[in-house]
This record gives structure tokens, C-alpha cells and sequence, in this order.
């Protein structure tokens, strides 16, 4: 015996049942009935008045059940211009965490889809997001400092970041459809959504990876669904289809609507029109004139159906378009369509039910777009049904509208719970100064939430069953950071020199707020840390007692006429690996270092240093022998007493300098550097020479003169 399927299409204008029988390998269409609404009982979508509706449903089943027996489950489809889709995108502070994880990403998904979620409750005017179920979601981006990547996983940074887009259908619908089943003492065996039913039979999983737009037009509506890389990626709708075009035949030609819509199906197959005005006249029309007097009507469905397609595929055309239901009938409608969307005529077409694979048509049944989507709805129930189920979430009790295998992050969603406080927070931080340069110190992470199921740990993506019993316990805030300060760096600096050789290992010096500690303090917020080594050799000298080193450093300095003046060539000196330095240079690990003292200076060197000419000389020579002639020129005397060239001088002496003036040197000079011995045979007379000429005692000399000294003998008698 085959199995009986019973579907019903509950549209704006009309409701379409169908009755399916299933063979092993196909579909059977064995009977369709298709009845109007008597008022407008349904809009975009949404059931409005239930008695109305269900009185439709009531005949429709009464009449399939005189032929089919009785019915009692049926499937059906909710409308897909009541899905609601909306982007949305959060952003995380992962600086410092530990590496993104599976559950870290879910979660921040599914905070994503929260946002949606209030955003689509938003826009409709509801006071809760959670009167919407989230019937499916795709991540569109993922970013890591700003820079999409292809996943999170195992990643560190600053930043990550998700962006999502979500569907969701207003729960009202759902519970509107069950209301009207019920009426008509129906149980809704199964669920499913227009696009998708149609969708499913007409575009196969393994077209879906093409960029394809279906267009559904009704009686009140068109409803769009694009796929993309393997799946459906946007839905939407236009509140303008067939009607539109039914309205601008009555205007034209006078008619009444239910007479505008005859004459508007008599345009798919006839060349002459038949038409009775409301003034009682009747007119035969060429299809071609009534064509041309409602263009501006389809020429406004097109741009309406383009528009959207394109806001919903991201400004771009698809690739093909496939035309469903009555209202795609319209004539002209696929080569304007294609001639908007920049595509082939050949790529954008009206598909029936002849389309659907493995599907037989009984011969007494119509044939024709419109039944596409009543076809799909009870394929897709069939193959694929929606159905409810009931868990319990911290002691409340949800419904869940079962699109797919559902987790423990759908059912969080439905019960109101925000994702992105469930997490603990991190603990405070902690602000320090550490050598002039403020430090920010993170708190603890917080942890993660703690799941169950039955008492089972789960996880976010863990799939529920009917009946399960969820407990969502926050996870614990983080502590704020506990380090000691000599956590601040990587130990304490040290470093090891020798003097003299002698080795110390010079240690840094740590201070909070001015105070010397150890180092294994607590840290505090707000504390100032200082680290500081040593830098100059002074400073070293001093932190290893040796300031006596240093005096002997200080500048060699006497006192000359109150004066004081410095000697620094017999200053102590400083050699660091060899090498002279001075005592403000820096050292490092491994340094020798010593101390080299200088010799005492003599009078000369302070003479030196002053640029003070002691002496002045020239050379003569007398008697035939050379002779330096020297004379003083200035003085230095020590408490009184005069120095010599050879005198040491102390540090710090004090010393007085006398100058003398400058004269020329005179014959009568020779005498001080001589000793002169009178001739015994002399006659007591004498004669000087200078240059064999005659001279005196006060004859100027200059250098090289030759001087003599005559002794005349006594003459015999």
C-alpha cells in the first residue's frame, strides 16, 4: 500500500491541498484542490483571521475526503515573507587569553545571532527578541585584528571578530498555523518553509553551490530565496505580485476584480481577449493591446523583484532566475526580468511542477507553475519535517521549533538567556609604574560557563533531545592579578666586576614608592617600582665601599699666588680593560677595572702648567771656552722658603710665584758663571774684548758673542 500525503499551501489569496501518494523510488500527484479566500484573511504571509482560514482548510479537506478517505495530519508550510533575515557582527577583546578554542567561537557565533535577533524584533516592533526563532545561520566573516581569516581556531591576537547572517521566523506564525489546524480537526503532521519546499524539489544540494535566484510570485506577494556555495544564503520579499497586474486590467477596461483576473489568466494561452465592463458592454481585445496598456504594471513588478534581488546578493546579479507560481505567468515578465538583471534571456525561466524529478502527475490534474511550491511542501515535509520539541532550561520549560538537529546554543537563544553574560568576567586590572613607564597588569580570565544536560557536562554545540533538562550555571569572575614585584621583570638584574682584583657582584636596588624592598612583596595598584643598577663607575665604587677610590681621583690642585690651579696630568686614573676612562663612564658584566696613581709633580711641572719661564739663557763663549749665561726669570717659594727645579709639590701647596723683569745680558754676567784667576806676571790692568773689539762691563751681549779678557804683563827695566 502506498503512502498518502497530505499537503496544504495556505497563501494570500488562495489555499492549495494536494494529496501525494509515495512509491519506492517517486511521487505521485493524485489529486489537487485549489479554493479562494472570501475575505482577506491572510496578509504577507500571516494568518489574520483563524476562523476565516480554517473554514478554506475545512472545505478543502471535506472535499479531498469524499474521494481520498479520511484525513487527519497534514503538512504545511510557513510563508517564506515571514522569514526575517539580519546581519550582524561582534567583536571580542582577546588580548592576553589563552588561544581560541571550538566552544570560544560557537559562543561568539551565537552571541552574533542574539544580536540579529534583537535587531530583527527591532525592526517588527516587539518588545522581545524571543518571540523569533532562529531557523538557521551562516558565518559570512571571520577577523582577527581586523584581517578576515578563514578560521579562529588555535589563534591569538587582539581582536576577533564574527560576522554572521541569521534567519528567523516570528514564533506567531507558527502558533497561528497550529490554531487554524486545530479548527478544522487537523494535526500538523509536519513543517517546513516555502522557499525551501520549493527550493528542495526544484534546485537539487548539488546545484545549490550556483548562485541561483527562485522567485515565488503569488496573488499579494513575491518571495525571493538565492543559493550560494552549497547553500541558501538570503531570503526575502516584495508585497507586490499578480494582483498588481490583475489591478491594472480592471483599471484599464473597467473591470471588476474577479472578472480583471480572468481576463489576466486568458493572456498565458489566447490571442483575443473577451471582456464585460462594468457598464455591461463586451469587448474582444488583442492580447497584444492589453499587453501594452499594463507594461507600466510589469515593468514595476520587475524593478520591485530586481531591487530586491540584488540588495539581497550583495548588488550582483545571479547567475539564473526560476520563475514559480501563478504570478509568474505574467507575460513579458522573464525577458524584462532578464533584460534588468543583465543576463541571458535563456537564464531566467518559468519552472512547473514538469521540472520536479521523480514525480508523476495523475492526467485529471492541472499543470502549471503555481502548483510547485504545494508539491514542494509535501515533498520537503516529507523528506525533511519541522517538528516541535520540549526541554527545560534552569527550571523553564521552552518550545523549540525543530528546523534542525538543535543544540544546547539554540535552545539558550529560545529561552532568553544572553551568551555574552554567561561568561565570568575578567578580574580587575591593575595599574603599576615600573621605571617611569606605566604597566597595565589584566586581571584573571574569567571561566567558562559550566553546561549540563541530565546532569552530563555538555557543550554549546551538544545536540538536544525532547524531553532533556538543561542546567546553564554562569562561569566565576576572574581574581584581579596577584604577582610579586619581582615578577615586574625577569629576576633581578645583576652583574659581576672585578676591582683591583677583587670580584663583587653588584646587585640592582628595588624601591617602591621610594621605600627598599626585596622583591617578594605583593604588588599593589598603583605602586611605583623602581629597578636601578649602579650605572656609573661612581655609583659602583660607592655600592662596594670604596669612596676611597675616589678621592684619590680628584684633580691635583696647588695654590699659587691665592690662586688655585690644577695639575691633571698627576691626578689618580681609572683603566677599565685596559683602557683609560673616566669615573662618569657606564661598565659592564665582566668589567676589570684599576686604579693607577701618578707620580708627585715637581716644580718644573708647575712651571709647565702655568707656562711660566723660569730661567732665560744665551750661549757665548769666553776665553776661547763656550758659556750658557742664565739668569731668573720668576720664582715659586714654599712657606718662604724658594724651590728648586727639583722641589716635589704637594697637594694643595701654597705657593708663591715672584717674577722678574726681563733685562738684556752684559759683559759684567760672564763673572757669575767664572771664576777669574789674575796672571801673577800682570800689571794689574785688564782689557775686554767683545768680538775682538774693546768693551766695557755694561756692553749688551747677544748670543754667539766671543769675549774676552786681556791681562797686560809689566815692562823690564
Amino acid at each position: 500500500m502506498h503512502e498518502k500525503l497530505f499537503a496544504l499551501d495556505i497563501g494570500t489569496r488562495s489555499v492549495v491541498g494536494i494529496i501525494l501518494e509515495k512509491t519506492a523510488d517517486s511521487f505521485e500527484v493524485t489529486d489537487i484542490v485549489s479554493m479562494e479566500h472570501r475575505e482577506r484573511a491572510m496578509l504577507d504571509g500571516q494568518i489574520h483571521d483563524v476562523i476565516a482560514v480554517s473554514k478554506v482548510i475545512q472545505t478543502i479537506k471535506d472535499t479531498l475526503e469524499k474521494k481520498h478517505g479520511k484525513l487527519t495530519s497534514v503538512s504545511v508550510a510557513a510563508a517564506g515573507r515571514a522569514l526575517k533575515t539580519e546581519r550582524a557582527a561582534i567583536s571580542i577583546d582577546i588580548k592576553g587569553k589563552p588561544m581560541l578554542q571550538h566552544d570560544d567561537i560557537l559562543h561568539l557565533e551565537l552571541s552574533a545571532v542574539q544580536i540579529a535577533q534583537a535587531v530583527v524584533a527591532e525592526k517588527n516592533n516587539s518588545n522581545s527578541s524571543h518571540h523569533y526563532y532562529c531557523v538557521g545561520y551562516s558565518v559570512l566573516y571571520y577577523r582577527l585584528d581586523g584581517q578576515e581569516i578563514t578560521s579562529l581556531i588555535d589563534q591569538s591576537g587582539e581582536q576577533a571578530s564574527v560576522e554572521i547572517i541569521a534567519t528567523f521566523l516570528p514564533k506567531v506564525v507558527v502558533e497561528s498555523l497550529l490554531a487554524a489546524l486545530k479548527r478544522a480537526d487537523l494535526h500538523m503532521q509536519a513543517l517546513t518553509l516555502e522557499p525551501i519546499a520549493a527550493i528542495n524539489v526544484l534546485i537539487p544540494q548539488s546545484m545549490r553551490r550556483l548562485n541561483v535566484a527562485l522567485v515565488d510570485i503569488g496573488a499579494g506577494t513575491s518571495d525571493i530565496a538565492l543559493t550560494d556555495s552549497g547553500t541558501v544564503i538570503a531570503y526575502g520579499m516584495v508585497p507586490i505580485a499578480g494582483d498588481e497586474i490583475t489591478e491594472a486590467i480592471s483599471d484599464s477596461f473597467l473591470l471588476d476584480f474577479p472578472l480583471a483576473e480572468t481576463a489576466k489568466r486568458q493572456l498565458i494561452d489566447q490571442d483575443m481577449i473577451t471582456v464585460t465592463d462594468i457598464l455591461g458592454f463586451e469587448t474582444e481585445i488583442p492580447r497584444t493591446e492589453v499587453i501594452e496598456s499594463i507594461m507600466p504594471s510589469i515593468e514595476k513588478l520587475a524593478d520591485t523583484i530586481c531591487e530586491e534581488i540584488f540588495s539581497l546578493n550583495n548588488n550582483k546579479s545571479p547567475k539564473a532566475v526560476m520563475l514559480v507560481g501563478g504570478g509568474s505567468l505574467t507575460p513579458k515578465l522573464p525577458e524584462i526580468l532578464a533584460d534588468k538583471l543583465n543576463l541571458p534571456k535563456n537564464r531566467v525561466a518559468i519552472r512547473g511542477i514538469e521540472a520536479i524529478g521523480q514525480l508523476t502527475i495523475a492526467d485529471h490534474v492541472h499543470r502549471g507553475p503555481e502548483l510547485v511550491t504545494p508539491i514542494g511542501i509535501a515533498i520537503a515535509a516529507h523528506k525533511s519535517p519541522i517538528q516541535y520539541m520540549g526541554v527545560n532550561v534552569n527550571g523553564q520549560t521552552i518550545r523549540l521549533f525543530d528546523m534542525k538537529e538543535m543544540t544546547v546554543g539554540d535552545c539558550l537563544l529560545t529561552a532568553g538567556i544572553k551568551l555574552n553574560k554567561l561568561y565570568g568576567r575578567p578580574g580587575m586590572a591593575m595599574m603599576v609604574e615600573f621605571n617611569g613607564q606605566l604597566i597595565t597588569i589584566p586581571g584573571e580570565h574569567g571561566t567558562k560557563p559550566i553546561l549540563t544536560i541530565n546532569h552530563k557536562d555538555v557543550s554549546l554545540d551538544y545536540i538536544v533531545q525532547d524531553g532533556d533538562k538543561i542546567t546553564v550555571q554562569q562561569g566565576e569572575d576572574g581574581r584581579s592579578p596577584r604577582l610579586a614585584i619581582i615578577d615586574l621583570s625577569d629576576g633581578l638584574p645583576s652583574k659581576q666586576v672585578t676591582i683591583h682584583g677583587v670580584s663583587y657582584i653588584i646587585h640592582a636596588e628595588l624601591r617602591r614608592n621610594d621605600q627598599i624592598v626585596t622583591g617578594e612583596e605583593s604588588l599593589h595598584d598603583n605602586d611605583k617600582i623602581t629597578c636601578t643598577m649602579p650605572g656609573t663607575l661612581v655609583e659602583l665604587f660607592t655600592k662596594t665601599n670604596q669612596e676611597h677610590l675616589l678621592r684619590s681621583l680628584q684633580p691635583f690642585t696647588v695654590n699659587v699666588n691665592e690662586k688655585e690651579v690644577p695639575l691633571p696630568l698627576f691626578g689618580g686614573k681609572i683603566v677599565k680593560n685596559g683602557i683609560l676612562t673616566n669615573p662618569a663612564s657606564s661598565y659592564e658584566d665582566g668589567d676589570v677595572i684599576e686604579m693607577i696613581q701618578s707620580s708627585r709633580p715637581l716644580t718644573t711641572d708647575l712651571a709647565y702648567a702655568m707656562k711660566v719661564q723660569l730661567t732665560c739663557s744665551i750661549p757665548v763663549a769666553f776665553n776661547g771656552k763656550k758659556l750658557q749665561l742664565t739668569k731668573k726669570l720668576a720664582q715659586f717659594y714654599r712657606n718662604g722658603q724658594p724651590l728648586t727645579n727639583e722641589d716635589v709639590i704637594n697637594q694643595g701647596d701654597m705657593i708663591t710665584l715672584v717674577r722678574h723683569k726681563m733685562e738684556p745680558f752684559i759683559f759684567q754676567d760672564v763673572f757669575m758663571h767664572i771664576d777669574i784667576d789674575m796672571p801673577e806676571h800682570t800689571n794689574g790692568g785688564f782689557l775686554l774684548q767683545k768680538n775682538n773689539q774693546e768693551t766695557t762691563f755694561n756692553e749688551t751681549l747677544a748670543p754667539g758673542d766671543e769675549l774676552n779678557i786681556l791681562w797686560p804683563t809689566s815692562s823690564l827695566k
